[in-house]
């Protein structure tokens, strides 16, 4: 069985890349995956990230936008007004940035720990 390096494919599936060959679009359009890699062929139909990216996105910013709201309040203890304009359009800029990373990430982690028919030698499964 081959050798597949995690954190290697953890990078090119962070940048939207094919976890195999770096080279083919992870994605088809803002989160839906390819069948297959465009450049090498590689199947990536397998994959079940499914509700997991939108958790891991949601984990990282409510920590960011909370903890920058609590600083806000003690520091200038600011409107009501001002904590809605500052943290409603940021969680939303920061989730809608990071989900497609955050999903080309988990894919890839499936696809270089072979899990959910990744696991499949020969032909254009390895």
């Amino acid at each position: 069985m081959s050798e597949r390096n995690l954190s290697l494919s953890l990078r090119r599936g962070t940048r939207g890349r094919c976890p195999k060959c770096g080279e083919g679009r992870l994605f088809r359009g803002f989160l839906a995956v390819n069948e297959r890699c465009p450049a090498c062929g590689e199947e990536l139909h397998h994959h079940r990230a499914d509700d997991a990216p939108p958790y891991v996105v949601m984990f990282i910013v409510a920590h960011v936008v909370v903890g920058l709201m609590l600083w806000l309040e003690v520091v200038h203890a600011p409107a009501m007004w001002v904590h809605a304009a500052i943290a409603l359009p940021l969680t939303v800029i920061l989730s809608l940035a990071l989900l497609p990373s955050i999903k080309g990430a988990l894919v890839a982690l499936q696809w270089a720990n072979r899990m959910h028919g990744f696991d499949r030698e020969g032909g254009q499964g390895t």
